[in-house]
């Protein structure tokens, strides 16, 4: 049996050619992301007072408690329409969602204390659908209406309509938005969110921005939902879809005489992949973001060792990898000197779907980009040869040992409260296939947020809304034992969370990895038959979802919500009366068209 190098490098000869056949525009619109003229990113944005020489002052990465926001009083603004176009970001023509006619989407780029302000233009038809955008791991402190999630904060914004999101830049580093209706970012309405900070103290030369790796799927977004709640028994049952491609940066290859003989879609072999140029002898930064709807992803460049040093929004202790592991919605910020070879050489750069059954089903694994030193030929291929790293098939992130902040904080010994979450599944009385947390299978209200019922002292929910009460409790700690056949990116919004363990098998109830300073972030995997224990302080008053970032996996209903503080959100929050009026529009808009929710909704 051949190995998975020699797989990868027989595709690679055969199908991976780097003069593009179709031109930037067809594949990723006016997006310049994966191209020789991408844009680098500076240090931080310098049209805005600088104390001391910085933005943020004298608050440092290694020194400064990341709750120590700086109120900077810039305003970032930003417009963005989202409707359907036409790319072929492999060559496959498909009706995507776009934010400003780019794949992906426009870069939103801010000093840490900056407040940004996007306004959201819905002007999706063929058909129409509401939508909304998520601010992928920032607090939402003193905002939690602006978070994004229809059904929890906010009403969808209905076609036709807009909308203005106001929050601060409360965490530094490497994030992304996406859109939160149903499985919809799926389809390309996500794009960079870029937040400068205090500097690493391990340098480097040149930031070469978002990195953007993700799984792709031929069919629209809603077909692959219908697909994914065929009734058990049928022939078609399949809940976990396959993707039929990888990108990075939005781009990559695909052989269009693989496509079924009936789909008469227009499709171009070749179309083209991403290209990135290193300086001999200089180290450069990138930030890696899996924003694919389900692929566990792996990354590497040929001969080339990665120093990771900030996971999600938090700065880590420096560790040296050859590949870097990422599920749905993690990020990671990786060190890359180009020290092989001489100025002529070239690499290939890979993001393969981990090719463990739980971890990716896809029926193109693998997705490369040329690095080209810069005396290399660009019209011409790498020849590299990729790391002997086997898959260890687990969909776990790297080592908690080995992924320590920065910053030191340590949490709570003895959390106010620990609750069990565990993840499970099971088929329903309609034969379709759900998933569970806590118990319970999720559907979204979109009429009815529960933010807003809070505000209005309603606490008693629809059980499929799913909402628990964590009340005045300081510290929750909570056990997620996964009793399912898959892995899953576990994302929560509203903090920045310690992961305090993770495993295999159920939690033992007493271990704690790093107890003095465990790893923080928004976003961790659970293997299959696994676990993970996280932590966080219940000091940030909203209505905060704990979901499975693999789309499908939310659209079969694996997502709670945990309402924090009710007391102050119903006596001390001042919603914006905005909120109100963009479920007014909403109502409206669905007294007239009835809004076919085939999944969870989000």
């Amino acid at each position: 049996m051949p190995s998975v190098n020699s797989l990868i490098d027989g595709i690679l000869k055969g199908a991976f050619y780097v003069i593009p056949a179709l031109s930037q525009e067809k594949t990723n619109g006016v997006s310049l992301l994966g191209t020789l003229n991408a844009p680098t990113l500076q240090p931080f944005l310098t049209n805005n007072p600088l104390p001391y020489g910085y933005p943020w002052g004298k608050r440092t990465s290694i020194g400064t408690n990341p709750n120590d926001i700086p109120n900077t009083g810039v305003i970032r603004k930003y417009d963005f329409t989202i409707k359907r176009s036409v790319v072929a970001p492999d060559g496959y023509e498909k009706p995507a969602i776009l934010i400003n006619g780019q794949f992906p989407g426009p870069q939103i780029e801010a000093n840490w204390g900056d407040t940004i302000q996007v306004t959201v233009r819905n002007q999706i038809t063929g058909p129409e659908e509401g939508t909304s955008l998520h601010w992928h791991g920032l607090l939402q402190r003193e905002t939690p209406w602006f978070d994004g999630v229809p059904s929890v904060q906010q009403c969808p914004i209905a076609p036709g309509g807009k909308f203005t999101y106001t929050f601060k830049a409360d965490s530094y580093g490497t994030s992304w938005y996406h859109a939160h209706y149903s499985a919809q970012y799926s389809d390309g309405a996500f794009g960079p969110m870029i937040i400068h900070g205090p500097a690493h103290p391990l340098k480097h030369d040149v930031d070469l921005g978002p990195v953007f790796l993700s799984d792709w799927y031929h069919l629209p977004y809603r077909r692959v939902v219908e697909g994914i709640f065929v009734p058990f028994g049928k022939p078609d049952f399949n809940p976990a879809p396959y993707s039929d491609n990888q990108l990075i940066n939005g781009k990559m290859n695909f052989d269009c005489s693989t496509k079924p003989a009936n789909d008469t879609n227009k499709c171009t072999s070749n179309a083209g992949i991403s290209k990135f140029r290193f300086k001999k002898g200089k180290t450069y930064k990138l930030r890696l973001i899996n924003s694919g709807a389900a692929d566990l992803t792996r990354f590497s460049i040929d001969g080339h060792n990665l120093t990771v040093v900030a996971n999600d929004y938090t700065p880590i202790q420096p560790y040296i990898t050859k590949v870097v592991t990422l599920g749905v919605g993690q990020r990671a910020d990786v060190l890359v000197t180009a020290n092989q070879g001489d100025s002529k050489s070239a690499f290939w750069m890979r993001s393969n779907a981990s090719i463990a059954v739980p971890c990716a089903n896809s029926h193109q694994p693998f997705a490369v980009a040329a690095v080209y030193y810069d005396s290399a030929d660009t019209t011409k291929a790498p020849t590299s040869t990729a790391w002997d790293v086997p898959d260890p098939g687990q969909c776990r992130n790297d080592p908690l040992e080995v992924t320590v902040p920065l910053y030191p904080i340590k949490p709570a010994a003895v959390p106010s409260l620990t609750k069990n979450v565990d993840i499970t599944f099971g088929i329903n009385a309609s034969n379709n296939f759900e998933y569970y947390l806590d118990g319970q299978h999720f559907r979204a209200n979109y009429n009815n947020p529960v933010l807003l019922l809070a505000n209005q002292g309603n606490l008693t929910y629809e059980a499929d809304w799913n909402v628990r009460n964590f009340g005045t409790n300081e510290s929750i700690r909570l056990i997620i034992n996964n009793l399912s056949l898959a892995g899953h990116p576990m994302h929560l919004h509203g903090h920045n969370f310690h992961v305090v363990h993770e495993g295999m098998g159920n939690y033992d109830g007493v271990s704690v990895i790093n107890p003095e300073n465990p790893q923080r972030r928004d976003t961790q995997q659970v293997a299959a038959s696994g676990h993970i224990v996280i932590q966080y302080e219940n000091d940030n008053p909203g209505v905060w979802p704990l979901h499975c970032h693999i789309a499908w996996h939310a659209s079969h209903g694996l997502y709670i919500n945990f309402l924090e503080r009710p007391n102050d959100i119903k006596n001390h929050m001042k919603i914006p009366a905005i909120m109100a009026q963009t479920c007014r529009d909403w109502w409206a808009y669905t007294k007239s068209d009835v809004v076919d929710q085939i999944d969870s909704g989000l």
